[in-house]
């Protein structure tokens, strides 16, 4: 038995990073998943590699109709909908003066746009389902600003609020909604976005190394399970304690 059987839950940017590692422990919890990325070839390898209890849908998370359709896909496949993990996002370094109006807006349509979409597409079915939960993935630069991460820090802590207004009004319709902070995770993104640079700093934090996005997932299971019944519009960090204090060397 798992905490998560008979569930379905619908995971953006699932191909490959915390997403993939988040579809694998949701279907090991007895979900079935339908995962949706651009990234088509590793999003249908996953699909394949989870058997029946997952699919694959292309699924563009600033297209509306690309909601529509993952959510239709998810109904048509398996049944219903209980869940969503908002996971899509991306990152980027760069300068306040550097970051053009052009870069600034493709993050917030990516990390903030996507994830209200999300809420809006998934929780009229989540409702008819008689309720369930949603994970927003902020990050720790949805509590903390750093440093050339103007876009992504504006959009972390866009997505903290949008998931507190959610909570606030979907809590009626017995739907939770949840953010997850991560800080320090070895993924794709993080490994290309400045990764190599990273590695002295992690020698000063409380856990020294590099977070591992199977460390990440099992949060995701339980808040989207029955086991975190009471916990909604809540900030859930996953970070090594990076966000815990001040380091001076």
């Amino acid at each position: 038995m798992g905490t998560l059987d008979g569930r379905v839950i619908i995971i953006t940017g699932g191909a490959r990073g915390m997403g993939a590692s988040h579809a694998r422990h949701l279907v090991a919890q007895g979900a079935r998943v339908v995962i949706g990325d651009v990234i088509d070839d590793a999003g249908e390898i996953l699909a394949k590699e989870l058997g029946e209890d997952a699919a694959f849908v292309h699924h563009d998370v600033t297209s509306a109709a690309d909601w529509d359709t993952v959510v239709a896909t998810a109904r048509e496949t398996f049944g219903a909908v209980h869940g969503l993990v908002n996971n899509a996002g991306v990152l980027s370094f760069g300068s306040l003066a550097d970051t053009t109006p052009e870069a600034f807006q493709r993050i917030m349509d990516i990390n903030v746009t996507g994830t209200f979409l999300g809420l809006r597409a998934v929780a009229p079915v989540i409702t008819e389902a008689g309720g369930g939960s949603i994970v927003n993935i902020s990050s720790i630069n949805g509590l903390l600003g750093t440093a050339y991460t103007t876009a992504y820090t504006a959009s972390k802590f866009a997505v903290r609020g949008l998931t507190k207004a959610a909570a606030q009004e979907l809590g009626p319709a017995g739907i939770r909604v949840n953010s997850i902070h991560p800080g320090g995770i070895a993924t794709p993104m993080t490994q290309r976005e400045g990764g190599d640079s990273a590695g002295a700093a992690f020698a000063r934090f409380p856990i020294p190394r590099w977070g591992q996005p199977e460390e990440v997932s099992p949060l995701v299971a339980f808040l989207l399970s029955d086991e975190s019944s009471y916990s909604t519009g809540g900030e859930f960090v996953v970070d090594g304690g990076i966000t815990s204090g001040l380091y001076f060397s």
